[in-house]
């Protein structure tokens, strides 16, 4: 189990690598696959999550973008590489409170990638 973990570990920091960037990270991710997106039209604080499933080297990879609501623009978007089960309890908790259910089941990924804002 370990050197799977370490072995998908790799696997994405090499993919982020050639990307260079969070953004242009995010910009692969979109690209490879449709995403789920989640509105929360009452939160202060986001404005919508969207996950993404990509199937590479024969493995499944999971992200949320979040897109933070700010003054200056409509949002901001972060990613974070997540796991398996994160869509459906977030999409299960997120009408209550979309902060709550960040917290609880997105932020916890925050060092995957390291692309998340410093909160």
């Amino acid at each position: 189990m370990k050197i799977k973990l370490l072995t998908l570990t790799l696997m994405i920091t090499f993919r982020f690598l050639q990307a260079q960037s969070c953004e242009e990270f995010m910009d692969f991710v979109k690209s490879q696959s449709y995403g789920s997106t989640y509105t929360s039209y009452s939160s202060s604080a986001i404005s919508y999550v969207t996950f993404y499933d990509i199937y590479m080297d024969y493995q499944t990879y999971y992200f949320a973008i979040v897109c933070f609501k700010n003054q200056y623009y409509p949002c901001s978007e972060y990613i974070y590489q997540v796991g398996r089960n994160t869509k459906m309890q977030y999409s299960m908790n997120y009408l209550n409170s979309a902060g709550k259910a960040f917290w609880k089941y997105i932020q916890p990924y925050n060092e995957n990638l390291r692309c998340g804002p410093d909160l």
